[in-house]
């Protein structure tokens, strides 16, 4: 009952060879096929696959090679997506687009003033400056051309000798700069994010059920692993159903698991965010989802329990990147009253209003529900799921001004809370919200 016994498909076949193969291996759709004895359709849809999840890679010249599995969501972008997000042409040194960027450097200075800064690892955004190109690669650095000039054949060879990408963009120098730094905050923010994959559970076994197990095999089950919710699999891997406690009080310990299991059960993927989760489980008051795949076959478990985890550890990361509502709440400053009640206290930026200058709507929404979750975490160290929100915009609030938001709890039991924020300036009220939500406890 415990191992997953199940036919592998064709298609998994061509990816468990693909994985199999040395680093650096090429591959074509015409090999595979012959290889594995399938059709080229088929071997290419596993090729394709194999791309997506970073088992292969395809190079210009080069062909499909095995390449390492890269780390989810680096830091880095490869020259090749740098080429993406600037609207480039390469010219030359093509062969390195896959390598990764440390840091770029604005080329606006002095010849022998740029040389400490532009290393292995950089690239140098400069204007059509042949001597500082050359110096660049000579340093084992990159070169975006601003402005959408040429070079000289001169750099063109040793960008193909030292594989070191050359690409011209037709924006200037600010505009591309920012632009490359854009797409390394957001790279930075989705690194923050955290999903299933990061805290599945990666084990050999994994309990289920098969639609003809009987009560006795769950029993069993649950008496070897302590817990008591199983997903039923049926012969190709694939979840069908699950069963808990609930399903099998008061049966008959012969009676099939099929006739008392919950078909179609929720399930995520390993794509899937922890934030996601957590709402389903906390929405449906359930301590297990099973993790699939896009064929529904059981890959893994993930708990109530690790959810919880990854969402404090992702709490006390420190990153770089910040989401909207990070940077908006960071210009809130919290404060105790006399009375010991909590507010938070802030001017409205020009960034908060909308096109007649006064605070807007979606901001001052999203002020609200940041007070009532910092509330709820202050008294119960816990975490929202939002569920509905009843919003009453008493008086516009105009640029500059200050305001103070002031949660109040109205009632919070183990898995609800009720929570009244207030928003004021100069102590009229120009905002109330009413909040009720579902606590997620941290623990």
């Amino acid at each position: 009952m415990k191992h997953i016994h199940q036919h592998v498909t064709k298609h998994e076949q061509i990816l468990k060879y693909i994985e199999s193969l040395e680093i650096g291996h090429k591959i074509s759709v015409r090999g595979i096929a012959k290889e594995m004895e399938v059709s080229e359709g088929t071997a290419y849809r596993a090729i394709k696959e194999a791309e997506n999840t970073g088992l292969v890679s395809t190079k210009e010249r080069i062909g499909t090679v095995r390449i390492e599995k890269t780390q989810r969501y680096l830091d880095q972008l490869t020259f090749r997506e740098v080429v993406d997000i600037v609207d480039g042409r390469v010219l030359g040194g093509s062969s390195g687009l896959d390598k990764t960027l440390n840091k770029f450097v604005i080329g606006a200075m002095e010849l022998e003033d740029m040389k400490p800064y532009v290393d292995q690892g950089s690239l140098l955004i400069v204007g059509n400056r042949a001597n500082a190109h050359l110096m660049a690669m000579e340093h084992g650095s990159g070169v975006l051309i601003t402005g959408g000039f040429e070079i000289m054949g001169e750099v063109r060879a040793m960008a193909d000798d030292k594989a070191l990408p050359v690409i011209s963009s037709k924006y200037d120098t600010f505009t591309v700069a920012s632009m490359i730094n854009r797409a390394m905050y957001d790279r930075i923010i989705k690194k923050k994010i955290m999903l299933v994959e990061d805290v599945m559970a990666a084990k050999a076994e994994i309990p289920f059920l098969r639609p003809g197990s009987q009560i006795a095999d769950w029993k069993r089950l649950s008496q070897e692993h302590g817990q008591e919710r199983f997903p039923v699999v049926d012969e190709w891997g694939r979840v069908i159903g699950i069963v808990t406690s609930k399903d099998v009080v008061n049966i008959r310990e012969d009676q099939s698991i099929e006739r008392v299991m919950t078909r179609n059960p929720l399930t995520v993927t390993s794509q899937t965010s922890i934030a996601t989760a957590a709402h389903l489980m906390v929405w449906e008051g359930i301590e297990l989802v099973p993790v699939v795949d896009h064929n529904r076959k059981l890959l893994s478990v993930v708990g109530r329990q690790e959810v919880l985890k990854a969402m404090q550890m992702s709490q006390h990361q420190h990153q770089a990147g910040e989401t909207y509502e990070e940077q908006i709440w960071s210009s809130f400053e919290e404060q105790v009253s006399e009375v010991g009640e909590m507010r938070f206290v802030g001017t409205l930026t020009p960034q908060m209003t909308n096109t007649l200058g006064t605070g807007s709507e979606g901001v001052l929404t999203l002020l609200s529900a940041l007070g009532a979750q910092r509330l709820i975490k202050e008294q119960k160290r816990g975490d929202l799921v939002m569920d509905n929100m009843s919003l009453y915009f008493i008086k516009p609030i105009q640029l500059e001004h200050q305001i103070v938001i002031r949660p109040k709890m109205i009632e919070l039991s183990r898995r609800f809370g009720k929570v009244e924020v207030d928003i004021h300036h100069h102590d009229q009220i120009v905002m109330k919200a009413l909040i009720t939500a579902h606590v997620i406890e941290q623990g």
